[in-house]
C-alpha cells in the first residue's frame, strides 16, 4: 500500500522534527517524538481519505465502433472529406444509453467485412447528437439509424434496412443486410461518377 502525506501533513511534521533538534532535554525530545508520530500519523490518515483523481482518457472518435477506422469529428467534416475523397459518407446515428444502438455496436465492430469496407471505402462518422441537415432524419429521429449520403451530398434514401416504419434502423442480425447496403452505396457511386 502507498501512502502520500499532504502538504498540510508535511509542515505539521517538519514543524515539530525542528521542535525535537531544537530541544535540549531527552524527555522532551521524547515527548517531542510522540507528537511527530502522532501528527505523521494523522496526516497519513488525512491524505488516505482524499479522493485519488482518475486520470480522464480522451474519448476517442470511434465511441467503440471500431478503433482501426478513420472517424471524423462532425458531420461538417465528413461533408467535405467526402467531397474531397469521392468517398461515400457512413453516418451511424446512435445513443450511448440505448440497449439497441450499443447491441448494434457489437455486431457492427465483430463483422469483419463490415469493418474492412468502413475503413477502406467510406467516410465514417458515428454521432451521439443529431445534426441541423433534416434530410439525415427522412423517417423520424430514432437510434440507431444509419444513412448514406454520396459526394454530391445527396441522403441515399433508397439505401434502407428492413424494418419498417424506421427504414434506416438495423438490428445485430442485419450485419448480411448493412453490407449489402455497403456494397450498393460504393456501386451507385462509382456508376454515377
Amino acid at each position: 500500500m502507498k501512502c502520500h502525506i499532504n502538504d498540510k501533513a508535511q509542515r505539521t511534521v517538519a514543524s515539530f522534527a525542528f521542535c525535537l533538534l531544537s530541544s535540549s532535554s531527552h524527555q522532551g525530545q521524547e515527548a517531542m517524538l510522540r507528537w511527530v508520530l502522532l501528527a505523521l500519523l494523522f496526516g497519513l490518515c488525512l491524505s488516505a481519505g482524499e479522493p485519488k483523481k482518475k486520470k480522464v482518457k480522451p474519448q476517442s472518435l470511434s465511441r467503440g465502433w471500431g478503433n482501426n477506422i478513420t472517424w471524423e469529428k462532425n458531420y461538417e467534416e465528413g461533408l467535405a472529406k467526402m467531397v474531397k475523397s469521392k468517398k461515400p459518407l457512413m453516418v451511424i446515428h446512435h445513443r450511448v444509453d440505448c440497449p439497441h444502438s450499443q447491441a448494434l455496436k457489437k455486431a457492427f465492430v465483430a463483422d469483419k467485412s463490415i469493418q474492412k469496407m468502413a475503413q477502406q471505402d467510406f467516410i465514417m462518422l458515428n454521432l451521439v447528437e443529431e445534426t441541423s441537415d433534416k434530410n439525415l432524419a427522412p423517417d423520424g429521429h430514432y437510434v440507431p439509424r444509419i444513412l448514406f449520403v454520396d459526394p454530391s451530398k445527396t441522403v441515399r434514401v433508397s439505401i434502407a434496412g428492413k424494418h419498417s416504419p424506421n427504414r434506416y434502423t438495423y438490428k445485430p442480425d442485419d450485419m448480411a443486410i448493412l453490407a449489402q447496403n455497403m456494397k450498393k452505396a460504393k456501386v451507385l457511386l462509382h456508376e454515377e461518377l
